[in-house]
């Protein structure tokens, strides 16, 4: 650790690091697109975007007006409500596979369990 560089600096970069590996082999095109997420301390978001385009196709967060999400619910569980709901959403622009995207994030707790309510929704990855 060197000095002057707190913890929590060296955490974001660290997560910035592994960002930049997976975005090296994770690219979405318009047969699948890339599931994006991301994870705030309350919040989770999710984004399906054309990486050939640069567009968004679907958003959905937990902050989202047109998604109701259950506050007393614990955050592991409003992480699998808003996966699956993105994945219905998904399913009615037509798209059925993606290449998930955790942004550097470990595949555990929230994350798994937004992968796991897209897959319950119908999304294959």
């Amino acid at each position: 650790m060197r000095k002057n560089e707190s913890i929590t600096y060296q955490k974001t970069m660290a997560r910035n690091r592994r960002k930049k590996a997976i975005r090296k082999d994770v690219f979405g095109n318009a047969e699948r697109p890339r599931l994006v997420v991301f994870r705030s301390l309350k919040n989770i978001t999710g984004q399906i975007i054309n990486d050939q385009n640069g567009t968004t196709l679907v958003y959905l967060s937990t902050l989202s007006k047109e998604v109701k999400i259950d506050t007393s619910k614990k955050r592991t569980e409003q992480s699998f409500e808003i996966g699956q709901k993105l994945g219905e959403m998904a399913l009615t622009k037509g798209i059925t596979q993606v290449c998930f995207d955790r942004g550097g994030y470990l595949f555990h707790g929230r994350v798994k369990a937004f992968a796991e309510g897209a897959r319950k929704a119908g999304l294959k990855f």
